[in-house]
């Protein structure tokens, strides 16, 4: 289970009861200059310190408070005098602990964007009420009897207590989502509730971090030889970067090719660290062990299981060739340990499996290092650039660990393999060449399980659909589809059906996030 780390600097705290965006919360309060971390009900309840935590956020969730179980906490988090914030499940149940009453109805309940309208001054909306007044709604519940000395702040047409405060304990509720970036000026709530409210003070800094993370590494690792899991992905490359300054010669990085990464990306990546950063790397041939492997698989979980398994085993034998080798070092993130876990313990409600999460065998005999487990992906950008990173790496959109494993859909076989590299080569060369790919979150082509009627040369073809997927985001939690210009998707289109054999349609994906994911498994 994990615990709050005991750390000196100023932080807000979020308590997660399950929404899909509780991630942004903490990346808005950071984005500030102010630490924040995410922790569940039961790991609130077995904190015991609360040393420099200067505020509390409640997170939304799918639970409702209407019922006999919900989702709750100890009522004596109210009496820590911290400046408590709750969004939308987080206003409800504030109220709820607090004496006021909630109801579920049809009739009141909102999604989207909705006009909100100022009721009083508050400190939490201090320049936050301007002429665009939207806010991004989605819940059923509505708070219909207010707590005991608690006021209204803001409501909407359906929804009398938008936002609620009570100045006096510095309990604060809003019942939209000022996270995501549907809400309009949403930010300014946190800058309110963080500096005017919260009393933090800004000493978040990632750039600040690099000395101290070598520190730390060289503390805990001293000696010892390390061996790091390279992909050549942003997170793997600033590990690698980061403990190769900390200890040199005694970082061993292992590169493994799976057959399931981009075209000529294995060369192109060994070419660049053993050249430019000199670092010590052993090169792995498992194509065949892994497409053996997840030979006749189509389901999407079972492909990432397989993968982080035959992974671990790899690096398994490996690691028994280094001599003194005490340290298996990974590029793990803060949002992959988030994803991989729930605010209940639940496997259904979970996101998705991370291979890089869920720690090593025991007969494995190796520590896990892991610098990067506090940061978000921005954060680690910021990082890789102040290390001399390669822009062409640094700014790589983001690429999964089980690589076109899970861009080709259902069973994978050499053959759509090789069919999806010369399809994503083409999209991605020309992303570049028309300066679109650096305005672009992620892009990449996926190979659809359906095989479609086509007319090529005046003969009847029967191959593949191809499916295109280009999204402009900020952190990767919500997205939005990038709209290409027709004359773009024109000529993508066919520069991929004529070059590419096996292809005779292609598709543009113009879904957004939520509803859908950005990656298709």
């Amino acid at each position: 289970m994990k615990t709050l780390k005991s750390r000196t600097r100023d932080k807000i705290i979020i308590i997660d009861f399950g929404s899909q965006v509780t991630k942004l919360i903490a990346r808005r309060v950071r984005d500030l200059g102010v630490y924040s971390e995410i922790i569940t009900p039961k790991e609130l309840i077995k904190l015991g310190n609360f040393q420099a935590v200067k505020g509390i956020i409640f997170s939304g969730g799918p639970s409702t408070v209407t019922k006999k179980k919900f989702q709750t906490i100890p009522k004596k988090i109210f009496s820590q005098n911290i400046p408590i914030l709750g969004i939308c499940y987080g206003l409800q149940l504030i109220a709820k602990l607090l004496g006021g009453k909630i109801k579920s109805s049809s009739k009141r309940r909102e999604f989207g964007r909705t006009f909100i309208y100022k009721k009083k001054k508050s400190p939490l909306t201090a320049n936050f009420f301007k002429s665009k007044n939207y806010v991004w709604m989605s819940h059923e519940d509505a708070v219909v009897k207010l707590p005991k000395n608690f006021k209204i702040v803001g409501s909407t047409k359906d929804s009398k207590m938008t936002i609620i405060e009570n100045s006096q304990m510095k309990i604060y509720g809003v019942q939209f989502h000022p996270e995501v970036t549907h809400t309009y000026n949403g930010k300014q709530i946190f800058k309110n509730f963080v500096f005017s409210i919260c009393n933090a003070k800004k000493e978040w800094n990632i750039i600040s971090q690099k000395n101290k993370l070598i520190k730390e590494i060289q503390q805990n690792i001293k000696k010892e030889k390390v061996i790091c899991a390279l992909s050549g992905g942003v997170d793997s490359s600033v590990v690698a970067l980061l403990i190769n300054r900390a200890i040199k010669k005694n970082l061993v990085c292992v590169m493994v090719d799976t057959g399931l990464m981009r075209k000529n990306e294995f060369k192109n990546i060994f070419r660049i660290f053993k050249n430019q950063y000199k670092l010590n790397i052993r090169l792995i041939n498992a194509s065949n062990i892994f497409l053996n492997k997840l030979k006749y698989i189509s389901d999407p979980e079972k492909k990432r299981k397989i993968i982080g398994n035959l992974f671990v085993k790899i690096f398994e034998k490996e690691a028994k060739k280094i001599k003194n080798v005490k340290f298996l070092a990974q590029g793990t993130l803060y949002p992959d340990i988030i994803e991989s876990r729930t605010s209940t313990g639940s496997e259904t409600s979970k996101i998705k499996s991370h291979h890089n999460v869920g720690g090593l065998p025991k007969k494995m005999n190796l520590k896990l290092i892991e610098p990067l487990k506090d940061f978000f992906k921005d954060e680690v950008r910021k990082l890789g650039k102040s290390l001399g990173l390669s822009k062409k790496i640094n700014l790589r959109h983001p690429f999964p660990g089980p690589g076109l494993a899970i861009r080709i859909v259902g069973n994978i076989t050499p053959e759509k393999i090789k069919i999806l590299q010369e399809a994503d080569h083409i999209y991605i060369n020309e992303l570049i060449k028309k300066n679109l790919y650096n305005k672009i979150w992620q892009a990449y082509a996926a190979l659809l399980p359906v095989r479609t009627v086509g007319v090529m040369g005046d003969s009847r073809t029967y191959e593949y659909t191809c499916l295109l997927r280009a999204v402009t985001s900020e952190d990767g939690m919500t997205a939005d589809y990038y709209s290409f210009s027709k004359d773009f998707i024109d000529e993508i289109s066919n520069k991929i059906i004529n070059n590419v054999r096996g292809i005779n349609r292609v598709v543009y994906d113009i879904t957004s996030k939520p509803p859908s994911t950005i990656e298709l498994e």
